[in-house]
């Protein structure tokens, strides 16, 4: 622990034995000044002063500085202050995108980090300053803002680039923004690194990252089955060829060469992890709601069945996997068979112990993996939640020993007015009563 309070500007007042200071390069000296008071551990201190003659900055540091605008005195959040000492004994300052860190270089209060799914600028102002990143796709943008007389507010906003130059004005350097191509399934890398080019342009490179969908068997040709008619996909989830299932991943490595960030997104199950890492994401996901509600319905039915022995019961299982696609229409899967899928299902997701009761295994499975995986920037997104159970279930996995290590690499995720949920308790009212009545001399 340092004694004493050491940062560049205690550096730069300090002498050596030879009684000589190190010099501020005359034409970065308004850019050192912003972070003069970035705390130095002793170690750091004393191997400064022994060895930097010049301190400057990068041209990465002036570009961040000069493209958002950043007050005097300040280093904008969502930026790691790096120290870089280079030939000739020049300290190089640089900053490094880490959405860890607040303005100034200084961490944010807590390792574990909040998101916000939402394309609604009404929604997001609000939240703003407690949010690291923002995560929308084609239906949040959408179905849930644009096309919603009751969000759009006088049908305001027209387009989706409206909406997220809009959300980026908002948000300002320190949320990254989370935006997905309208049209994955394009044969056209051209079209696709177009629009991709756009969204840069439009959040920055610092702050843009881009939703790279799994894609399963679904593929340009066949993604018309869920666009028309009754909407059902033709044929068993885990069908269709190599190439067709490997398209997301594949998608996201192009991607990540053009020098772009990648949330790898729709990962349901664990087992999709360890691939999906193979695509050098920035984010990987474990949603959580869809995949716990199916969980509950299959141990409905299996328990209605053992207490009635109904092949009626079945029957519904077998339409329910129908519906939720875990089978495809026509299929002719037997009876047994819808039983014994189901109860694989329920123990592959630890459904009866204490790694799945609270539906969070995949959760546990995908930060054990993190561990392990050599990634170091990438984190994990939970996400999709509902209901009283989701989100105090994830707060208590997080402040479990064996995670203590990848809290800062996780990132939870929800509507605003689900997390604004978790704000308040009763007491909060009966408190609040007694407060408000004391102060107007009441009892």
């Amino acid at each position: 622990m340092n004694q004493f309070k050491l940062s560049l500007k205690t550096l730069l007042s300090a002498y050596d034995k030879n009684e000589t200071t190190a010099t501020v390069i005359a034409r970065d000296k308004k850019y050192v000044d912003r972070v003069l008071n970035t705390p130095l551990t002793t170690e750091h201190f004393t191997f400064l002063k022994e060895n930097i003659r010049y301190v400057g900055v990068t041209q990465n540091f002036r570009e961040i500085i000069d493209y958002f605008k950043t007050p005097a005195g300040e280093t904008p959040a969502g930026f790691k202050v790096q120290y870089e000492l280079t030939e000739n004994n020049v300290l190089r300052i640089d900053l490094i995108r880490n959405i860890s860190y607040d303005k100034n270089g200084i961490k944010r209060p807590t390792k574990l980090l909040f998101s916000a799914d939402s394309a609604n600028p009404y929604e997001v102002e609000p939240i703003k300053h407690m949010i690291a990143n923002l995560t929308c796709n084609p239906g949040i943008i959408y179905d849930l803002f644009i096309n919603n007389p009751k969000a759009n507010i006088g049908n305001k906003f027209k387009t989706r680039d409206e909406v997220m130059q809009e959300i980026g004005n908002i948000l300002g350097p320190g949320c990254d923004i989370s935006v997905e191509l309208n049209n994955p399934f394009s044969d056209s890398i051209n079209e696709l690194l177009e629009e991709a080019a756009r969204f840069k342009e439009m959040l920055s490179k610092y702050r843009v990252v881009i939703k790279v969908p799994h894609t399963g068997p679904v593929n340009g040709e066949n993604v018309k089955e869920l666009l028309q008619g009754d909407k059902k996909f033709q044929r068993a989830y885990d069908s269709g060829t190599t190439k067709d299932k490997f398209r997301g991943h594949n998608l996201a490595l192009l991607l990540h060469e053009h020098g772009y960030r990648i949330n790898f997104t729709l990962m349901f199950e664990p087992y999709q992890t360890a691939l999906a890492l193979q695509a050098r994401p920035y984010f990987i996901n474990s949603f959580v709601r869809h995949r716990g509600m199916a969980s509950i319905a299959m141990h409905n039915y299996l328990n209605q069945y053992t207490k009635s022995n109904d092949d009626k019961v079945l029957e519904e299982l077998k339409k329910f996997f129908v519906e939720k696609d875990y089978l495809a229409p026509g299929n002719n899967m037997s009876l047994a068979d819808v039983k014994k899928t189901a109860e694989r299902i329920l123990k592959y997701r630890n459904w009866n112990n204490h790694e799945g009761e609270d539906q969070l295994d995949g959760v546990r499975h995908n930060l054990r993996l993190l561990k392990h995986a050599n990634l170091a920037d990438t984190r994990l997104i939970i996400c999709s939640m509902e209901g009283e159970e989701n989100y105090p279930a994830i707060d208590k996995l997080l402040a479990e020993p064996e995670f203590a290590d990848v809290a800062d690499r996780v990132v939870i995720t929800a509507e605003p007015e689900y997390l604004a949920k978790f704000t308040t308790s009763p007491l909060v009212i009966s408190y609040q009563r007694r407060f408000m009545n004391a102060a107007q001399g009441q009892k």
